[in-house]
């Protein structure tokens, strides 16, 4: 395995500074030296160190953001492209480790390391295909125009900007969730259905004990005395094993068996066209893997909200003169 992280030998941009898809070795090799998680400032600052430049193009800044330098901002797509790939994890929230498959791409391909590569990869391709359910598929610097932009009004294209980065978020929340225990996800629905209002004021919602949950793994009294009750069955699949129509009978079953025919059933993949069509004659909410990620943005659940913008309009009410 050979890498070159001397920036003079790597494919170069019209400013003299390698390239964000140059930089996928160098970051990749970066990631393999450590043996625990690297935060995303030391990860950056090692890659950029890595390069060997000179000051000039080190501190070079970018004329449309005076306070960023481009190699800083530009480091932020290997480590994105990387990821997404699964050749890197976030092992907790700011931290990045090098995985298994990213070890074994690094000693396969070394300086060969490509994003036509890392775009083969079934998880790249998962996420990609996720985005595009979500109408909105991400582009790479490579093929972002600045003269475009100029072009659209400017709200719009601020919330297409906004959009784009949450759907990243509800994809990389989607993926989180995959990787954690059923009984978290359980207790993770459980939450989310009692913010999105179903529990009521004084109701009552609970995770059913591990051992002996009947079919249910969630009930929700919409009130204290729980004259109204929700049903709840989650499943933590992965991409492709989607829940089938057998599984939503066994759940209507078990509904049966409580006396009711109030339920939801949440997954982390998506539904057969058996089990939708039984579920709709049967009254069962469904809610699949992207849907579920989109409501815990818009609930708030298993994130923070790190900004928010106002934009002003003209009253022109204020400004109407009386005769």
């Amino acid at each position: 395995m050979t890498v070159t992280t001397n920036y003079k030998n790597l494919k170069l941009c019209k400013h003299g500074l390698p390239t964000w898809d140059a930089m996928l070795p160098v970051a990749l090799y970066i990631a393999s030296k450590q043996s625990s998680g690297i935060s995303r400032k030391e990860f950056s600052a090692a890659i950029v160190n890595s390069l060997q430049l000179p000051d000039n193009l080190r501190q070079l800044k970018s004329e449309k953001y005076p306070d960023v330098n481009i190699i800083d901002s530009r480091t932020t797509f290997p480590i994105s492209e990387l990821t997404i790939g699964g050749l890197m994890e976030r092992p907790k929230r700011g931290f990045y480790l090098i995985t298994p498959l990213g070890k074994q791409l690094l000693e396969q391909y070394g300086d060969g390391l490509t994003s036509e590569i890392i775009h083969k990869l079934p998880q790249f391709i998962q996420h990609q295909d996720e985005l595009k359910q979500k109408g909105n598929l991400e582009k790479t610097e490579a093929n972002q125009s600045v003269d475009n932009l100029d072009l659209i009004e400017p709200l719009q294209t601020v919330n297409s900007i906004v959009k784009k980065y949450n759907d990243s978020v509800s994809i990389e929340l989607l993926e989180r969730i995959r990787k954690g225990s059923p009984y978290f996800f359980e207790k993770l629905v459980v939450e989310l259905l009692s913010n999105m209002g179903y529990k009521g004021i004084n109701g009552q919602a609970f995770v059913t004990q591990k051992s002996n949950d009947s079919g249910i793994d969630g009930i929700i009294n919409q009130d204290a005395l729980g004259t109204s009750t929700v049903y709840i069955q989650a499943k933590r699949y992965q991409v492709g094993n989607n829940v089938g129509r057998n599984e939503m009978q066994a759940f209507f079953g078990a509904l049966s068996g409580y006396g009711s025919d109030r339920g939801v059933f949440i997954t982390t993949s998506d539904f057969s066209n058996g089990a939708i069509e039984y579920a709709r004659n049967q009254h069962i909410v469904l809610i699949n893997g992207l849907q579920l990620s989109d409501l815990m943005l818009q609930y708030q659940v298993g994130v923070n909200i790190k900004k928010q913008y106002t934009t002003f309009d003209i009253d022109e009410d204020f400004f109407i003169e009386d005769d």
